[in-house]
């Protein structure tokens, strides 16, 4: 089987003219991960086949659900409409970051991609959500939020069931982040006893009752290299779960987009590519750039 799909595989996204270039680096993408369970994957609860986002549909329920799995944690697929928008080129560092996030999520804990800028953290949340199929909203943060904004934003995810990247969000003064941190505590707990007691839960919230929607998730971004950030406080650090996001690898990014334009030789055609502009970098001004 792994055979006949890495051969159909590798005619679909090589061949042209095809719709949508997205979808081809997608598929890309899904060749290599084939090429590697080849060589390297031989049973089903192999940690190369485990640690693959993986959809499964379940005939027998009434509803016909969907579920999501990677790693030991499940969960319903969002149906989420996405249009026809971009994707992430996924790579070794995009699938490491997907394991962490799904392993925060299925132990009721915020995710916390960090690293400089330029590195992938928020379009890697983004990028999981278009794969589950659920609605993610991008907050900035900034040194002007107080816990009375950010308990409204947090009210809309709550209700909605959407996700929440707060971008940057060690930029909000320290104070605020010591009631945020409260405010957050007190999501996640609700989201334990909804796990345990099995039904739609309502809890308090901000002086609201609220009926929790279980698919909400909360997610922080930070850059610790600026100057004028914040230090997160202990309470609110052990409510999410981090994970480093550091250079990406250029190389591979390239060459999922070159074959998904319809290039066989992409893999050297990346190396000389990345090499060039790597020496323009270091040789020209910014002016010649």
């Amino acid at each position: 089987f792994f055979f006949q799909a890495e051969d159909g595989i590798r005619d679909f996204c090589l061949s042209r003219g095809l719709g949508d270039v997205y979808k081809r680096q997608i598929e890309s993408h899904a060749k290599d991960i084939i090429e590697m369970l080849v060589k390297r994957c031989n049973s089903p609860s192999s940690f190369d086949w485990m640690s693959q986002l993986r959809f499964k549909y379940d005939e027998s329920a009434e509803s016909c659900n969907v579920t999501v799995h990677q790693t030991n944690t499940a969960f319903y697929y969002g149906f989420e409409y996405q249009g026809n928008n971009g994707r992430l080129v996924v790579t070794p560092l995009t699938d490491r970051c997907y394991m962490t996030l799904t392993t925060a999520m299925h132990l009721k804990r915020g995710g916390a991609p960090q690293g400089p800028a330029g590195t992938g953290k928020t379009e890697t949340v983004k990028d999981l959500g278009k794969n589950m199929a659920k609605f993610v909203l991008v907050f900035n943060c900034s040194e002007g939020l107080d816990y009375k904004s950010l308990g409204r934003m947090f009210t809309g995810l709550i209700l909605t069931g959407g996700w929440g990247c707060f971008d940057e969000f060690n930029r909000i003064e320290i104070e605020v982040l010591s009631v945020v941190a409260s405010q957050i505590s007190t999501i996640l707990a609700a989201l334990l006893c909804v796990d345990k007691d099995n039904y739609t839960h309502t809890f308090n919230f901000e002086e609201s009752t609220l009926q929790l929607n279980p698919s909400c998730s909360i997610f922080i971004t930070m850059n610790p290299g600026y100057a004028g950030r914040s230090e997160l406080p202990d309470n609110l650090k052990s409510l999410f779960r981090p994970v480093a996001m550091m250079v990406p690898d250029s190389v591979k990014i390239c060459e999922i987009m070159l074959k998904s334009e319809g290039f066989n030789d992409g893999e050297n055609l990346a190396k000389k590519m990345v090499a060039l502009y790597n020496l323009m970098i270091q040789q020209l001004s910014l002016i010649h750039i």
